[in-house]
């Protein structure tokens, strides 16, 4: 894939990345003159798309996916679409 765009000299604080199915997903703590964000970004095949999250909007960003697992693990799901065991 090459050298990342989110090295270390670019204000990157921290990284974490995951691997979904056939996503990575790469979140990156940054800083800039302007302030601290999150970079989330989505690479599949090689295809990139970018969000940007302020880090004054990270705890209700965390609250709204808590709200969204409570309510992926309360709905049941046609046999189709369960995830693998």
């Amino acid at each position: 894939m090459g050298k990342p765009e989110w090295s270390s000299g670019d204000g990157a604080l921290r990284v974490e990345t995951l691997r979904v199915e056939r996503k990575v997903l790469t979140l990156i703590l940054n800083e800039n003159p302007r302030g601290r964000f999150v970079r989330i970004v989505e690479d599949v095949n090689g295809r990139r798309d970018m969000v940007m999250v302020p880090a004054a909007g990270l705890r209700e960003l965390r609250d709204a996916l808590d709200r969204l697992i409570e309510a992926d693990e309360a709905t049941p799901r046609p046999p189709s679409v369960l995830p693998p065991v």
